[in-house]
């Protein structure tokens, strides 16, 4: 983890609402691994100090991007932001996804833009698998020809059925996985519904799901507790940090609150 004044070298409207901001990070990008997040200082909100978290959607040695949606005052500041400015962030931090294991099929699952938070994970996996990818509509699918430019064999749903397959997600996935014969090992990212469905099904089937949890990290060091979930032991269940210990988690470990 590392503490650097980023330089914008680029903003711009991606799509619909949503927006790209790339910084030059020379200090942060280097270190990075798919999967992790930064938190960044969100200028001219005066007394709200708090950063704001925001998974890494692409990185180098000698930059990082992120993929946001202005949904509050936060987001709707970082619309000021232009090339040149500075803004401070924290990074990379968590853990991320782990490395897929021997003979597994990758999959990848995302809902919203939880896509942009799997595509260095999609870059960096040995073989190309299946991408699933739902939404609300056609304008909150992200970067579908990034992942089929990787060889990636996209499915898309969205729930007004303007693109791909009406419904949810996990209508796309559900078929598909009836007609598989081979072992698959999941990576996703989105809201906790879809988490707890990919993860529940994973349970079900018996393979393996590495989920990214969207809580509220405010601070992403592990020293606020905002953003606990509880995680099964060998004797029961502890408290555990996705800002800290997360974000990443197996299915298996966590304990879903109703």
């Amino acid at each position: 983890m590392k503490q650097e004044n980023a330089t914008v070298i680029e903003h711009h409207n991606f799509q619909g609402d949503y927006r790209i901001l790339h910084f030059a990070a020379p200090t942060v990008g280097p270190l990075v691994q798919p999967g992790q997040f930064l938190e960044l200082q969100v200028p001219q909100l005066g007394d709200r100090i708090l950063r704001r978290p925001f998974s890494i959607y692409k990185a180098d040695a000698e930059s990082v991007s992120i993929l946001y949606k202005p949904v509050g005052r936060g987001t709707e500041s970082m619309r000021l932001l232009n090339v040149g400015d500075a803004v401070n962030i924290i990074g990379p931090l968590g853990n991320g996804y782990p490395e897929l294991s021997e003979g597994k099929t990758p999959v990848l699952v995302a809902g919203g833009y939880g896509n942009a938070a799997l595509y260095l994970k999609a870059k960096e996996l040995p073989v190309q698998g299946v991408a699933f990818f739902g939404g609300r509509s056609a304008l909150d699918i992200l970067c579908i020809d990034e992942f089929k430019a990787l060889g990636w064999d996209v499915r898309v749903t969205t729930n007004d059925g303007s693109l791909g397959t009406e419904g949810l997600v996990t209508d796309a996935f559900d078929p598909w996985l009836t007609e598989q014969n081979t072992d698959v090992e999941l990576f996703v990212c989105g809201p906790n519904p879809m988490l707890k469905a990919m993860g529940d099904r994973a349970i079900e089937h018996g393979f393996t799901a590495w989920l990214s949890l969207d809580e509220n990290m405010a601070c992403g060091v592990g020293a606020c507790l905002t953003c606990v979930i509880k995680r099964k032991t060998a004797d029961g269940w502890e408290w555990a940090r996705c800002c800290k210990d997360g974000p990443i988690f197996e299915s298996r470990e966590i304990i879903w609150e109703d």
